[in-house]
């Protein structure tokens, strides 16, 4: 499972990351509101954990933000501010959950559990549709008319990226970012690889869509029935 934690302390912050890969989650952190945003806005993640109060952009705009563009993972404020009418402010804002600072780690670890089975409720049905074929991330599987098309891991990862944004471009180092992760030591090569290995899985005439190179940049999805 994959977590974005958007919080500006760096103590706690390099605190927490250090309890959630301990627990065998994957972690990635941003220190401020907009590179919180810009990463969250992959849709790549499986829960965010964001910080009510945040440089250059409060955490409940960023929900209401993702939540604009049908961004739905899972949201858990981490907030100082113990108000009913601020509680309510960050659910109405599209939060999931609500955790008072200070909190004990059991307690975080099992609202991230809690918010973990209930976004696995929702993704096991869950499948994306580019062209003519339907990709299923949890069978790690596309389907294109009646023929079954196995994937990697890994394959099913950066797919489901370009899929899920494929109205932007990605870049290559975004996909390391997001697929490998961000401490990950893997060389900007093996993007390449795995792209090739995908286009060759996935011919376009079968599955209506193919994965263009964008010069110097990096790739995006195009559909049509004359890719």
């Amino acid at each position: 499972m994959r977590l974005l934690l958007i919080e500006d302390e760096i103590a706690l912050s390099d605190a927490l990351v250090f309890m959630l890969k301990k627990k065998g989650y994957m972690v990635d952190a941003a220190y401020d509101g907009i590179s919180g945003q810009e990463m969250a806005d992959t849709d790549s993640y499986d829960l965010l954990i964001v910080d009510r109060m945040l440089p250059y952009k409060e955490g409940v705009s960023i929900i209401k933000d993702l939540r604009m563009k049908g961004i739905k993972t899972p949201v858990l404020i981490l907030t100082a501010k113990d108000s009913i009418k601020d509680r309510v402010e960050g659910l109405d804002a599209g939060a999931d959950d609500y955790l008072l600072k200070p909190f004990s780690a059991e307690e975080l670890l099992a609202r991230v559990r809690a918010l973990s089975r209930r976004q696995s409720d929702i993704i096991e049905g869950e499948s994306i549709r580019a062209g003519k074929a339907v990709l299923r991330p949890l069978h790690k599987e596309v389907k294109a008319g009646k023929e079954t098309i196995r994937l990697t891991l890994k394959e099913t990862q950066l797919l489901e990226l370009l899929l899920r944004n494929r109205k932007q471009v990605i870049t290559r180092e975004q996909i390391i970012n997001r697929v490998w992760g961000f401490d990950s030591e893997v060389e900007i090569n093996i993007v390449e690889i795995y792209i090739h290995n995908l286009r060759k899985k996935l011919p376009p005439e079968h599955c209506g869509f193919t994965i263009e190179t964008v010069r110097g940049i990096g790739y995006c999805i195009k559909e049509g029935e004359h890719v």
